[in-house]
């Protein structure tokens, strides 16, 4: 793996981490009206799903997420993702969605340093689960919302 530490380039690499729910997606928005590429972790999960002819879910969702993390390498996103972190980023700025686990973070944060930064959104767990319920696509029930919480947090290092 070449490490780009040591290469100060203009570009930037703004990782948005949040609870589901939280306003991650309202926050890259912005990046987005701004010219910043969107790299979105899920669709490491979502394409797997579609390997396995899944339907998509929230219990598939977490199947796959926990089956690709029981290879012990909580990393595993970052790593399936990172060629396309790195094609998007020599042609600009880049916001990252759904980066979860710090195991990630640090695997990225070796390769790209100080280009590397990270925006935490922080939101009231009624609010979140109140957005969950309400959203639009793949809305969650108050069961859904609270086992993937735990479910994040536990097992995903969140």
């Amino acid at each position: 793996m070449t490490s780009l530490n040591k290469t100060k380039t203009a570009n930037k690499i703004i990782a948005v981490v949040g609870m589901c729910g939280s306003g991650k997606t309202e926050a890259i928005n912005i990046f987005l009206e701004n010219g910043y590429q969107r790299i979105y972790f899920g669709d490491v999960t979502f394409n797997e799903m579609k390997k396995q002819n899944l339907e998509i879910n929230e219990a598939n969702e977490r199947k796959i997420r926990e089956e690709l993390r029981a290879s012990g390498d909580i990393a595993i996103y970052a790593k399936k993702i990172e060629p396309e972190i790195k094609k998007a980023f020599e042609k600009g700025n880049v916001v990252l969605e759904s980066l979860y686990a710090w195991s990630e973070y640090k695997y990225l944060k070796e390769i790209y340093g100080e280009n590397l930064k990270v925006l935490a959104i922080v939101t009231d767990k009624k609010l979140r689960q109140k957005r969950l319920l309400t959203r639009p696509i793949r809305p969650l029930t108050k069961e859904e919302f609270l086992s993937r919480d735990y479910s994040q947090i536990e097992k995903l290092e969140q």
